[in-house]
């Protein structure tokens, strides 16, 4: 929830709402790899002489469009040539 969002019982704070979810064991797991992957590209734009706000986004974008990709390849909308050719692509537009 938002800072300042109302639940059901009125306003909630952000740290209220971190605080529900905890009691309730509700977690966000996210796999090592792509925490990894996506700190190399926001360092990479940082050390690039992009703004840190500038840089997260393009790791964000950089790690939904890999998703992305990985996912159609996963459901069979893409061939394998096709998953390389992209990823190849998205690599060298952040990674070079």
């Amino acid at each position: 929830m938002k800072p300042g969002s109302t639940g059901p019982l009125g306003p909630v704070t952000l740290r209220e709402a971190v605080e529900q979810l905890r009691e309730r064991d509700l977690a966000c797991t996210v796999a090592s790899d792509a925490v990894e992957r996506k700190v190399t590209i926001f360092s990479d734009c940082v050390e690039r002489g992009f703004t840190p706000l500038r840089s997260e986004i393009m790791a964000a974008y950089y790690v939904a469009e890999r998703d992305a990709t990985t996912e159609a390849f996963d459901r069979g909308l893409i061939t394998r040539g096709e998953l390389e050719t992209r990823q190849a692509a998205l690599a060298r537009r952040f990674l070079t």
